[in-house]
């Protein structure tokens, strides 16, 4: 089982120290959200709460993710990074590939892209992108930047983006890429790639979406060997819970291990100490 460490709602400056004790300690990646702006009033409901409100405070920060991978990537040398989730919808398919790429070779192949198709409709409108067709846009939007990342001339002419004879420079290490969602299609498109990632959901569910992949990746003929699943699990929290998520498939969780001894008010000291309480009890530094 892999464990990586949310940098969700952290101090920017925190998560470059959080980062270098992760790398230090052994935990195996850093898991990093994603949003350019927290609008003040939103008409579309938060899906991932039962009230529809956000999980946030206002004034919380969202670095963006690329630069700080780029930053992270040079006070590290062994973590990983992924992102809980980007939104390669919201964006310019050819500056989200640059800034991707740039990313993952300056951090030698160390970049896990993980993505969802977003729920924000006021934050695709201030980013001048489409809200409908999303999903399509999304699935393309992955084709092209694999084939950006190629390190010949590329043409690419698809549905939403046509791209004549290019080349873009510098070549990234293979990216994999993790789908984020729960519905049948998000499943689907997870199963179409390399990886799933959970939101905050308890171990049953994220076994039920673990099967369901597993059919999914089934009738195309593929395996689980080769499939990440990374996930918080809002009710493991001992080394039996963690050994039955694994042989359920889940391959990583997503944790915030200073929550579990001080709480969401912990100072950057307070956090280490989680950090390291976390590996001790569950018998992780053996």
């Amino acid at each position: 089982m892999k464990f990586y460490v949310s940098s969700a709602f952290l101090d920017t400056k925190e998560i470059v120290e959080i980062a270098k004790v992760a790398d230090d300690l052994g935990y195996d990646g850093m898991a990093i959200p994603d949003h350019v702006v927290n609008l003040e009033t939103l008409k579309t409901p938060y899906p991932y709460t039962k009230d529809g409100q956000r999980r946030w405070q206002p004034f919380t920060e969202w670095p963006d993710p690329w630069v700080l991978v780029g930053s992270l990537a040079q006070v590290t040398s062994r973590l990983r990074f992924v992102t809980t989730v980007y939104i390669p919808a919201m964006r310019n398919p050819y500056s989200a590939a640059k800034a991707i790429g740039t990313a993952a070779y300056l951090a030698d192949g160390r970049v896990e892209l993980g993505v969802g198709v977003g729920w924000c409709e006021e934050e695709f409108d201030l980013m001048e992108q489409p809200f409908a067709k999303r999903g399509r846009r999304t699935d393309e939007m992955l084709d092209l930047m694999r084939t950006l990342w190629s390190p010949d001339w590329t043409e690419f002419d698809g549905e939403f983006y046509q791209t004549p004879k290019l080349e873009m420079q510098p070549t990234p290490p293979r990216i994999p890429i993790y789908v984020g969602g729960l519905s049948d299609i998000a499943l689907r498109r997870a199963a179409r790639n390399d990886g799933w990632i959970g939101d905050l959901i308890d171990t049953e569910r994220a076994i039920a979406a673990t099967d369901r992949i597993r059919a999914f990746r089934a009738e195309k003929g593929l395996g689980m060997d080769d499939f990440t699943v990374l996930t918080p699990l809002t009710d493991a929290f001992t080394s039996a819970d963690y050994r039955r998520a694994e042989q359920a498939g889940i391959s990583g969780i997503l944790t915030m291990p200073w929550m579990f001894y001080s709480g969401p008010l912990a100072t950057l000291s307070q956090k280490i100490d989680g950090m390291k309480r976390f590996r001790k009890d569950l018998g992780l530094d053996g």
